[in-house]
């Protein structure tokens, strides 16, 4: 698990060890264990370590026994035991299994791995940088070009270091405020892109190419038995839980008593010999606080567990973690992540988590209350049009009140609602239920939801791993019918069908509560001041991008029970932290609040109260 860096210059200009090193430098909290890069030919690639397999030979760069090949990753490759018989290996590190795997199958390699990976290959042979994304998107890497020279990058602020300016994205800004984040292959900065989960992209003397070479939209429904089902799923999520417990390093798992978390401890717990380690943060608003579910499955499952009740007023840590994120996030459950990262931190270098069950079996309210009782007969184009307005944070017509006169003669015609339609429309071969998912694989979880767990975690150099988000599981979950997954109703119906095997059904059939925060409650109350003053700050409104008179409005009717403006409000104080943090001045280090010109009152402090 590590960060990653590098660029390829057409006219053969040196980077220098300078500007290598800003760059690691950037990212040092993913991997402080330890550094290496190696520049020929105008082609860079760099790496810093977090170390969690043979921790003596793991150094990267890796090199060929001739030289020529030379590779750098961000990430774990699970299966590579496995992958290391037959090959020629002097350590035991998975990265030198990518290298000899390379050497003897060329670029066809990826498609043996099990894991979570960002790769670069400097192939000298060929005069080549060969970048790789695992399948779902869950290691980063950000590209940047300028026609004659290329960098790349695991998080944005490297790019910076490396010399590229820090310019807003105006189609970015319209995405974010539709989906409550920017989705991929764009970012909200200007000219820097997502390399797209499941892709390669190849730079050589002759030019680039970008090809996919792993696909969700391949896979076949099946017509089977529920046990049939159940027994598989079992079966599958075991085999992913397993083979994620390898490592060299202690490791644990979060726990927060819903079903996707507890499912993978409990499995965990009967593949270890000793009782797992368990990570939780509670809050004293019992509207949301899971802690007790947690502590239950603890006891069920004999974990060693931990658990933090926090200050309800997480604000204070607003501006760390949208640095450590690069863009804005409308989702609050940032913070919290980060704090439950910092608890493990503190006894292991890895955990186990639930991520990805949502995604894979339809687990949220949005899906649920979009499909109950709705005709999936009607047209599929009306329908994809009713589900995009389901998840989009703000409609036109909301986006048209506030942007101001100059944001939209900026923004033109652009229209955020393609990032979903050019999904949707691949999807069309699935079922209406399945078709949303796809578009949560694609969109949802590396624009959003896997940022969340890789940053947050990798803020504190914790390495997170999902056994839901395997490749296996990926696969078994859309041959699954997609009535198999909301009836009646009930969301993820045979996810919890299928764990009845191994958890009781109080656990599986609990209420489902979001891992958040009452945020919209401070906004009218505690955080009232802190809202008026970053929102309609001098600052803020001489931007020019919104409206003065609609963001007091909006304030007003929230703070006074007219509307709900949770969301809205979140997403806009979220995109303010990220100007003042990475427009106004591009910060080399998590930002505090008096540096971004804001007061922080004394209540906000981040203070963690041990729980019993």
């Amino acid at each position: 698990m590590c960060g990653i860096i590098g660029g390829y210059d057409r006219e053969n200009r040196p980077f220098g060890t300078a500007l290598a090193e800003q760059a690691c430098e950037r990212i040092l909290h993913r991997g402080p264990d330890d550094q290496g890069f190696y520049e020929t030919d105008g082609m860079l690639i760099g790496n810093r370590r977090l170390s969690i397999l043979d921790l003596s030979g793991g150094h990267q760069p890796m090199f060929s026994d001739d030289q020529q090949i030379i590779v750098v990753q961000n990430g774990e490759i699970y299966n590579f035991k496995e992958l290391a018989e037959g090959l020629s290996c002097r350590t035991s590190c998975d990265t030198e299994v990518i290298l000899r795997l390379y050497e003897r199958d060329g670029e066809n390699f990826v498609n043996q791995l099990n894991g979570m990976f960002a790769i670069a290959i400097i192939d000298r042979r060929n005069q080549s940088l060969l970048l790789f994304r695992d399948r779902i998107g869950q290691k980063p890497l950000y590209l940047y070009d300028d026609g004659k020279r290329f960098l790349f990058a695991s998080e944005i602020k490297s790019l910076f270091a490396m010399g590229v300016k820090a310019e807003m994205n105006w189609e970015g800004l319209d995405a974010y405020l539709t989906y409550n984040f920017v989705p991929p292959p764009i970012t909200l900065f200007k000219n820097i892109h997502h390399l797209m989960p499941g892709h390669m992209l190849k730079i050589t003397p002759q030019g680039s190419l970008l090809q996919q070479w792993w696909n969700l939209a391949e896979k076949p429904i099946e017509s089977r038995t529920e046990d049939s089902w159940c027994e598989e799923i079992v079966d599958t999520l075991q085999a992913a839980v397993k083979i994620r417990l390898r490592s060299d390093v202690p490791l644990g798992a979060f726990l927060s008593g819903g079903i996707d978390s507890s499912s993978v401890v409990s499995l965990m717990s009967r593949e270890l010999p000793n009782p797992v380690q368990t990570f939780c943060i509670g809050f004293d608003d019992p509207r949301f606080d899971e802690s007790k579910y947690a502590r239950e499955v603890s006891d069920l499952c004999n974990t060693r567990h931990t658990c933090e009740i926090m200050n309800p007023n997480l604000i204070a840590t607003w501006p760390l973690t949208g640095y450590h994120n690069d863009q804005p996030h409308g989702d609050v459950s940032f913070m919290p992540t980060y704090w439950v990262s910092h608890l493990a931190r503190q006894s292991v270098k890895v955990v186990l988590t639930g991520d990805g069950g949502d995604e894979l079996f339809a687990g949220y309210d949005v899906h649920r209350n979009f499909f109950a009782n709705r005709n999936l007969m009607i047209p599929r184009e009306d329908l994809e049009t009713d589900y995009i307005k389901a998840i989009s944070l703000m409609q036109p017509e909301a986006k048209s009140l506030l942007y101001s006169a100059e944001a939209k003669s900026k923004l033109g015609k652009v229209d955020a609602s393609i990032y979903a339609t050019s999904h949707l429309k691949e999807f069309r071969h699935l079922d209406p239920i399945n078709q949303a998912m796809a578009l949560d694989i694609r969109l949802l979880l590396p624009g959003n939801n896997l940022v969340k767990p890789d940053k947050m975690a990798m803020a504190v150099s914790l390495e997170p791993r999902a056994p839901y988000l395997d490749y296996r599981m990926v696969d078994l979950a859309f041959r699954i019918p997609g009535l198999l997954k909301i009836r009646n109703g009930v969301t993820k119906s045979i996810l919890k069908k299928a764990c009845e095997k191994i958890l009781p059904q109080n656990i599986i059939y609990r209420k489902k509560q979001m891992f958040t925060v009452p945020i919209g409650e401070w906004f009218k109350h505690e955080l009232s001041p802190f809202v008026n003053e970053v929102l309609c700050s001098s600052r803020s409104l001489e931007r020019g991008l919104f409206r003065p008179e609609r963001v007091r409005e909006m304030i007003q009717e929230h703070q006074s029970n007219q509307v709900n403006h949770t969301r809205a409000i979140r997403a806009l104080l979220a995109f303010e932290l990220w100007q003042r943090t990475f427009i106004d001045e591009t910060f080399d280090h998590a930002p505090t609040y008096s540096e971004l010109g804001i007061n922080s009152p004394t209540d906000f402090q981040t203070d963690m109260k041990k729980s019993a």
